[in-house]
């Protein structure tokens, strides 16, 4: 490998993919495709069904968002993937432009980072439903959830413009193969001709702004939470307010886990397949999972989607339920 100071900027990169296993690729392609199908699907079926809602509570519209993300975050990243898979011409990898590369990379970013505020938000909004129910309809107002939702776009927009200009000022040389089918930021520190730790500081503040900042939040109004449910005599008014957050816990469980564990690491213990098929499962599996959780566990979004679908029966009780 060249030496940082001969370096040059590439003009661009090559993805490698799954390019290693052709035998693979009809398969994997298959198996991806279905599963970024029902992700979509999913996805659009929440938001059409949401929608659909007359009145729609703040947690239901903070689930528009969560779903709104989770598709875009898709869609930055399969399409791609299932179409280098359809060419079996690129045994060495694909070729992605510098621009394109970058671009991909702050989007992805921008979206994830968009979640783990969004996530933050939410359990505020579950904070002050259980804690402070006499005064929910007054704090979470629609204005609040409005303004919470464009924080938490700006803010991932934010990080992720800085994250993304401080990676590709990085020196460049010698191979422009990643080991990834898509462009990562791991993939792409561990390309960079540099040893420095310094050169990992722009993630580690990323790290701390889009993963601990957000963590913190939800830990601090869960703890809120639970102080209050130690309050409740009824076991029953217990177990129906901690159900309200089960869906949410499960949903920043998986993401802040997945996140943590990719990201929160340094350069030295990156290893390149491994985190291949971490992020294989990341980027594909949980977007699906999430709109699962909370239509399984939300009865107003499963009422909406049977209207949607059109199996909603005249006879079913309009009130407000239960929520996430």
């Amino acid at each position: 490998m060249d030496s940082p100071s001969n370096a040059t900027m590439p003009c661009g990169f090559l993805l490698q993919g799954f390019s290693e296993f052709p035998h693979l690729r009809p398969a994997l392609f298959l198996l991806l495709l279905a599963v970024h199908l029902a992700t979509l699907s999913g996805n659009l079926l929440i938001l059409v069904a949401v929608a659909s809602v007359p009145s729609r509570p703040p947690m239901l519209l903070f689930l528009c968002q969560l779903s709104a993300i989770e598709l875009c975050y898709t869609l930055v990243v399969v399409p791609r993937s299932l179409a280098d898979l359809t060419v079996p011409g690129h045994a060495s990898g694909s070729p992605i432009s510098f621009l394109g590369c970058a671009l991909q990379m702050q989007m992805f970013v921008a979206l994830g980072g968009a979640e783990c505020f969004l996530l933050a938000a939410m359990a505020y909004d579950r904070y002050v439903a259980i804690c402070h129910p006499l005064r929910y309809a007054a704090v979470v107002t629609p204005g609040l959830c409005a303004r919470l939702a464009l924080a938490c776009c700006l803010g991932g927009l934010a990080v992720s413009v800085g994250l993304t200009v401080a990676v590709f000022h990085l020196p460049f040389c010698g191979s422009r193969l990643l080991v990834h089918f898509f462009c990562d930021i791991t993939a792409l520190l561990h390309l960079a001709c540099t040893r420095s730790y310094a050169d990992e500081l722009p993630l580690l503040g990323a790290c701390l702004v889009l993963l601990l900042l957000p963590l913190v939040l939800i830990l601090t109004s869960y703890g809120a939470i639970a102080a209050t449910l130690r309050c409740l005599r009824s076991p029953g008014g217990r177990r129906k307010a901690a159900s309200t957050c089960a869906s949410h816990l499960a949903v920043s469980f998986l993401h802040y886990g997945c996140a943590t564990f990719m990201y929160v690491r340094p350069k030295a213990s990156y290893s390149p397949r491994l985190d291949r098929t971490l992020a294989l499962v990341y980027t594909n599996v949980t977007p699906l999972l999430y709109p699962l959780i909370y239509s399984l566990r939300n009865r107003e979004v499963t009422a909406a989607i049977r209207r949607v679908l059109g199996r909603r029966r005249p006879g079913q009780a309009r009130g407000r339920l239960c929520e996430p």
